[in-house]
């Protein structure tokens, strides 16, 4: 049993591979980092740019009397007011320098932790 103890405490065949995959692995999970970063940002504006978009849907309708010869029905209106987040005469749901209307997206500082 001591000879076998002894054996397998000096037997370093697969040390290098292990450290290799070590620092391979290392890597892969740095770039996988940033990548998943990366795509979190990019789902955040685009999830932002669709917000924005239904915003800017007008739901505003108008319909004029109707007669018929059994009955008739008086004309209705309705206009959709902005909401409190939007530009007045906007138009656009991307406006400019101004960015989204809505969204708001605090980062952390370059010192805190992510």
């Amino acid at each position: 049993m001591k000879t076998m103890s002894v054996r397998i405490w000096q037997d370093e065949t697969g040390f290098v591979i292990s450290s290799e995959l070590i620092f391979i692995m290392t890597i892969v999970v740095i770039g996988l980092l940033t990548g998943l970063v990366t795509v979190r940002d990019q789902v955040v504006l685009e999830l932002a740019d669709i917000a924005d978009a239904v915003s800017e849907v007008d739901q505003s309708f108008s319909f004029a009397a109707i007669t018929a010869s059994v009955g008739s029905v008086a004309g209705s209106t309705f206009i959709d007011a902005p909401d409190f987040c939007e530009q007045p005469g906007a138009g656009a749901d991307q406006n400019g320098d101004l960015g989204t209307q809505c969204l708001v997206i605090v980062a952390p500082s370059s010192g805190e932790g992510i």
